[in-house]
């Protein structure tokens, strides 16, 4: 099984596990706050769709490994557009007054470093 398994490419998978793990903590107030609003969306909340989101980044990054050439830049492609789901998802989350910018730096910060190292390799 050829594909881009690079220490290049773990290291994106890592670095999408790290901001899975920064993110938790947000993703529960998320649900917490938006309880309301979850239920009259049949339990589709948005703390659901970030967390898919997120979820999605490190999918795609590590099935990007097992690809090779175009597949590869297409399974980054989408973890790339997963973040930026990921991240305004979290941005709303500011916006509804449902945790500050102070508590989402980190994860944001993390998320934005990521963004530019994908971008970099789809680039190419």
């Amino acid at each position: 099984m050829g594909g881009m398994h690079t220490p290049q490419s773990s290291s994106i998978l890592e670095h999408a596990l790290e901001i899975a793990m920064l993110a938790r903590p947000l993703i529960e107030i998320i649900q917490r706050k938006d309880r309301d609003l979850a239920s009259w969306f049949f339990n589709h909340s948005s703390a659901s769709q970030v967390r898919r989101a997120i979820s999605s980044i490190a999918l795609n990054a590590a099935e990007a490994q097992g690809n090779t050439g175009g597949n590869t830049r297409v399974r980054l492609e989408s973890a790339l557009g997963s973040l930026y789901e990921a991240q305004a998802g979290i941005r709303l989350a500011i916006a509804w007054g449902y945790f500050s910018q102070a508590t989402a730096n980190d994860v944001l910060a993390s998320m934005h470093r990521l963004g530019g190292r994908v971008y970099g390799v789809v680039r190419r």
